[in-house]
């Protein structure tokens, strides 16, 4: 679990991020969580964008990824959102947490 002022860290970086991913009219899928943890490993702080085609809100969404991935939700904003979690990877330049 992340504290607030990791949390306003995190939102500050993840404000210049693009989104890396969208969320469409099928949802989340097996393979779309298995896509965005793979992304989180890479990345560690990752946007998201919810295509207005899809059934779910960007706040259901991120829930259900949060929940699934244990990650951490950081910011959402409209139709986009941001989710970190700490990498395992050893040989990476992990996110410096305040």
């Amino acid at each position: 679990m992340i504290t607030t002022k990791q949390r306003a860290q995190l939102r500050g970086l993840g404000n210049a991020l693009d989104p890396v991913m969208q969320i469409g009219k099928e949802g989340l899928s097996q393979n779309s969580l298995e896509a965005i943890s793979a992304l989180l490993e890479a990345r560690e702080l990752i946007k998201i964008k919810v295509l207005k085609n899809c059934e779910l809100r960007a706040r259901e969404v991120c829930d259900e990824v949060c929940k699934t991935l244990n990650a951490d939700p950081v910011q959402v904003i409209g139709s986009n959102f941001i989710i970190y979690r700490k990498s395992n990877k050893k040989d990476f330049k992990h996110i410096d947490l305040i």
